[in-house]
């Protein structure tokens, strides 16, 4: 499926808004990609459609919690399979949505900063084929 195709069959929309197709078409072509966009623009549309496209899963970082919660909950209701991960998982769940992630039956998953260093994530990371990584809110970059 192509970009519009794919916007249609999960999200039901006909057609991008202002600024979002040119986004997605760079994310496609393989250039790194900074987008600033006001709330409600339609950011996430921007990283789901191509993380629906590309092979392998993506990576979306998010400090928030509810917003992670939100996020998944409206994008496996769409029918794609996502999760996260953050500090409301116990030990056992995050394990499982590794094996999930690992297995494939994940395309998009969300992950809290802090859980980057951390060395579960870090072997995570090394068993998987990531195609993307999208930090999700700008106050995730501090250095």
């Amino acid at each position: 499926m192509n970009a519009v195709e794919t916007l249609k069959f999960y999200f039901g929309y006909d057609s991008f808004k202002t600024g979002q197709e040119e986004i997605i078409s760079a994310i496609l072509s393989g250039r790194d990609t900074l987008s600033v966009m006001p709330t409600g623009a339609g950011k996430s549309i921007c990283y789901q459609v191509p993380a629906l496209i590309l092979p392998g899963i993506s990576i979306v970082i998010s400090p928030l919690i509810s917003l992670m919660q939100d996020q998944v909950k409206a994008l496996n209701e769409a029918g794609v399979h996502a999760g996260y991960i953050n500090s409301s998982l116990t030990e056992v769940q995050i394990s499982k949505v590794y094996e999930y992630t690992i297995a494939g039956k994940f395309k998009i998953l969300y992950v809290a900063p802090e859980r980057l260093e951390s060395s579960g994530f870090m072997d995570f990371a090394g068993k998987v084929d990531i195609s993307m990584i999208t930090i999700d809110e700008a106050h995730c970059i501090s250095q």
